[in-house]
């Protein structure tokens, strides 16, 4: 159930030790890709193609029977699954073996306006779309003479202060600042306003604290507001932000990367869970006190052995959950040829991130690097542990074209509405009079497209 890092790594090793006939892998996921997340801020910016951080299931898993649909409950004691795929009736699905890594969503708070105004970055989509916006604000402040409405465009406000959010708003700005520096004239970089709000004291909590400071203290040096201590209170229909501390400003862009939490569907299930909706797993993988039943990643509160405090268990990144999945894998392998599952072992490396064009800041085994190198091994790491040769080419690829040609600041919001222009130029009635009323149209309902969505 998942097709993420752990139901990609582990039908991809499965397929690979278990022998033609032996068994069938299912894999069930709402989309027919891998997404790899660490690559999402440099798409956004254009550093990467969008197509090149997915990876396509059916293509990478050929022996595996892919079903692109959503598991909407699952009930282990009779071994059968809930799936609503993508066309058609729902219906059940019957398996011997669970692997539950149906990953993580954003973790949002009831604050008034944020779910008609808050855009998100844990898809590619996501990602395609905030590029898209950030451009398009570019081109609105460029060609408007009211302060007002250009002050609104160049304000773009992120919530969040982890890896995700701190790279998706220096990659941006890098990208904004870019543009506006080659491309408009009319504007300055002085116009922009960057807005970073955190509800804790600090950013980056998987650095040591002098690395988050420093960080603090390149992006304010660009001009960027961080607001620690602070939380996001409302914003209104008219885009006006309201913060904790007091302060009110127009953005036309806000943009949620405050967290994560389990899949809610595993409350339609009879797994175990813990108090924080995790599935409660062995060292092993196992879940806790079922058979025939596996977990990893996200969603999974697998125990930490490499900590001696009682309780802990490993956090919720890409570099556990590549990891887990391989051994799970071998687990199944061993359990079917009758011998013991081995536990889960793997202390943090460390992270890695970057803060814009040859701009990063890492934290490797203790040692501590900034700058360019922080930056070089933030793309060596991820190039490394990106899934399969093609992919890894393309992307190394679009680093060689990035670097010798100007960087492609070109915003195509029309994918976000693909039929607006059909529909303008249908409502003339095929005559040569402009539509004057069409600027009123709402923009049309991708129904298919929202019909998947709400399957996710």
């Amino acid at each position: 159930m998942g097709g993420g890092y752990v139901g990609l790594y582990t039908a991809l090793r499965l397929q690979k030790k278990l022998a033609r006939g032996r068994a069938e892998i299912v894999v069930v996921d709402p989309q027919p890709h891998m997404t790899y997340q660490p690559f999402l801020p440099e798409a956004a910016a254009g550093s990467v193609e969008p197509r090149h951080v997915v990876v396509p299931l059916r293509r990478t898993l050929r022996r595996c029977r892919v079903i692109t649909g959503a598991v909407t409950g699952l009930n282990h004691a009779e071994r059968r699954a809930r799936v609503i795929p993508l066309e058609g009736e729902p219906y059940e699905l019957s398996y011997d073996i669970l692997v539950m890594a149906a990953g993580s969503v954003a973790r949002t708070l009831p604050i008034p306006g944020l779910a008609e105004h808050g855009i998100g970055f844990k898809t590619v989509g996501e990602a395609i779309y905030l590029r898209n916006q950030v451009l398009a604000r570019l081109d609105a402040a460029s060609s408007t003479d009211d302060p007002e409405v250009r002050r609104r465009a160049l304000t773009f406000t992120f919530v969040g202060g982890g890896y995700a959010g701190v790279e998706a708003f220096a990659e941006l700005e890098d990208m904004a600042r870019y543009a506006i520096t080659h491309y408009y004239p009319r504007l300055s970089t002085a116009d922009m306003r960057w807005v970073l709000v955190e509800a804790t004291g600090r950013i980056l909590p998987e650095v040591d604290l002098d690395m988050a400071a420093w960080t603090v203290k390149q992006l304010t040096a660009r001009g960027m507001d961080i607001r620690l201590n602070t939380r996001l209170e409302s914003i209104s229909d008219n885009c006006v932000v309201r913060l904790s501390d007091g302060d009110e400003f127009s953005s036309d862009t806000l943009v949620w990367t405050a967290g994560t939490k389990p899949n809610p569907m595993l409350t339609e299930t009879d797994l175990p869970l813990d108090e924080r909706g995790r599935v409660v797993c062995e060292p092993t993988l196992q879940v806790r006190g079922l058979l025939d039943a596996w977990s990893a990643g996200d969603l999974a509160a697998v125990p930490d052995l490499t900590k001696e405090s009682p309780g802990a268990t490993t956090a919720p990144n890409a570099q556990h959950a590549v990891r887990q999945a391989k051994r799970l894998a071998d687990n199944i392998v061993r359990v079917l040829s009758d011998k013991e599952p081995m536990p889960y072992r793997h202390k943090y490396v460390g992270s890695v991130a970057s803060l814009g064009l040859h701009k990063g800041v890492a934290q490797v085994y203790g040692v501590k690097v900034k700058g360019l190198p922080a930056w070089l091994m933030h793309r060596s790491y991820h190039v490394s542990r990106m899934p399969t040769l093609d992919r890894k080419v393309r992307i190394i690829a679009d680093w060689t074209l990035a670097s010798m040609f100007r960087r492609d600041v070109v915003p195509l919001g029309q994918v976000h509405h693909p039929r607006r222009e059909f529909l303008l130029a249908a409502a003339t009635g095929g005559t040569n009079q402009p539509a004057r009323w069409a600027a009123d149209l709402p923009a049309p309902k991708e129904t298919g497209m929202l019909r998947r969505a709400s399957g996710n």
